[in-house]
């Protein structure tokens, strides 16, 4: 009996220890898409999973109207003068940092989209980083077993 016990326990611990992975494509440059869509609805789908003690592995890819979320000082950039990017920049921050930190979200940049705005590594926050294009991380995340969520 103490080993069907056992064995039990075990099974229910590898099964919580079982994960989901989802794919935000990102592409908006929408802050309202961003706020409501994304930033919430990664929190959301976090908290869903971790209440059924499951994971929630979550990459995004940076691409389209997304890059002037992710540049530290958009006056430098092509981004400069975006009013909507301007008012929000510190409060926006500070809620991608916070996936980053305390939801283990991870952001990749599309690079050849980013070359062709004249941004660089200097230019985009340090917990971001650069794949080559989005559709080798499209491609790497989708053979990995990630879900694919756009966010346009």
């Amino acid at each position: 009996m103490k080993h069907l016990i056992l064995a039990f326990f075990l099974g229910m611990c590898l099964y919580a220890q079982e994960g989901y992975k989802a794919l935000y494509d990102l592409s908006t440059s929408k802050l309202e898409t961003i706020e409501n869509r994304f930033i919430k609805g990664v929190v959301a789908n976090k908290n869903h999973y971790e209440n059924k003690l499951q994971e929630l592995e979550v990459r995004v890819i940076i691409h389209g109207g997304a890059y002037k979320f992710f540049v530290k000082d958009p006056d430098k950039t092509v981004f400069q003068g975006d009013k909507e990017l301007a008012k929000a920049d510190k409060n926006l921050l500070a809620r991608l940092r916070a996936l980053h930190e305390n939801y283990d979200v991870k952001f990749l940049m599309c690079q050849a989209g980013a070359t062709s705005k004249n941004l660089t590594r200097e230019d985009v926050y340090e917990f971001v980083e650069f794949i080559p294009n989005t559709t080798i991380g499209l491609i790497d995340a989708q053979n990995e077993g990630f879900a694919y969520v756009p966010v346009h």
